[in-house]
C-alpha cells in the first residue's frame, strides 16, 4: 500500500522527510506527484488495518491521479508487460560439441541468469527482475529432460563422454539432432522503489536449435601413426575417422 499520509510507523508517527518532500511534475504542465510511504501486509489478511504495519520503504514520489489505485492498475497488466521484456534466454551448451559419440554421456548446460529492467508503466517507475526458475532440455531425438531447476555446469574436457551429470544425455543412434533449451523465468516488480512484489505467471523462452552431430567409434589395429603414414586407417582425410 502507498500511504499518502506519510506515516512511517503507526497512526501517530509521521515521517518528516515525506512530509517535506516535493514531487514536481515530470513534464511541463503535467501532474505533480504525491509523497508516500510504502507498507506491506501478508496476502492472507483480507482488508488489513494498514496502520498496524510498519513502513518497508520510502519516502518516494507517486505519480498518479489516484495514488491508492496505482498498484492495482499496474498489477492488472504486469504479467503482459513482463512477457514483453527483452529477456536474454542465454544459450544451450554441449560438451563435447559439435561432435559427440553414440553411447557416451553428452553434458548439456544453460548459460543464463537473473536480469533486471527499468520501465515506465502508467507513469510510474517500475523495476522488474526476471529469474530463471526451471529448464526443459529437448535433445532432438524425442527425449526431453525437465522441467528441472538444474541449469547444469561445465566440466573438464577429461571428463567428457565419461562423467554423467544431472543434465547429460546419451544418444543411442548416430545422426544430426536439433537440441533446444526452454527456460521458464519467474519475476518480481517494484513500483517507485517500493517493496518487490511477485508476478503471478512465467515467461518461457526457447533458444535457437543447436545441431548435435552424433558419431560412432570403431577400433582397429594399425601399424603406423598418422605422422608416419598420413594415409593410415583412421587418419584425417582418409574418410575412416
Amino acid at each position: 500500500m502507498a500511504d499518502v499520509h506519510c506515516r512511517s510507523g503507526g497512526t501517530d508517527t509521521p515521517d518528516r522527510g515525506c512530509l517535506t518532500m516535493e514531487c514536481p511534475a515530470k513534464t511541463p504542465g503535467g501532474e505533480e506527484g504525491t509523497p508516500v510511504i510504502w507498507r506491506q501486509a501478508p496476502k492472507s489478511i483480507t482488508n488489513p488495518t494498514w496502520t498496524d504495519y510498519p513502513a518497508v520503504s520510502g519516502p518516494t514520489c507517486l505519480y498518479d491521479p489516484q495514488p491508492e489505485n496505482v498498484l492495482a492498475n499496474i498489477a492488472a497488466r504486469i504479467l503482459n508487460d513482463f512477457r514483453q521484456l527483452p529477456v536474454n534466454p542465454g544459450s544451450l551448451e554441449a560438451q563435447p560439441f559439435p561432435h559427440t559419440l553414440k553411447g557416451g554421456p553428452t553434458n548439456f548446460y544453460a548459460t543464463t541468469g537473473e536480469q533486471g529492467f527499468d520501465v515506465t508503466i502508467l507513469g510510474q517507475a517500475v523495476h522488474l527482475t526476471a529469474t530463471p526458475a526451471n529448464y526443459t532440455y529437448a535433445f532432438g531425438d524425442g527425449t526431453n529432460l525437465g522441467p528441472t531447476p538444474a541449469a547444469g555446469y561445465s566440466i573438464p574436457e577429461a571428463e567428457w563422454l565419461n562423467n554423467e551429470t544431472r543434465t547429460s544425455h546419451t544418444y543411442t543412434n548416430t545422426g544430426n539432432y536439433q537440441a533446444t533449451l526452454t527456460t521458464s523465468f519467474t519475476g518480481t516488480y517494484s513500483v517507485n522503489n517500493g517493496p518487490p512484489l511477485p508476478i503471478n505467471g512465467t515467461l518461457d523462452i526457447t533458444t535457437p536449435a543447436k545441431t548435435i552431430q552424433v558419431w560412432k567409434t570403431e577400433k582397429a589395429l594399425v601399424a603406423d601413426t598418422c605422422q608416419e603414414n598420413p594415409n593410415s586407417w583412421g587418419c584425417p582425410g582418409t574418410g575412416t575417422q
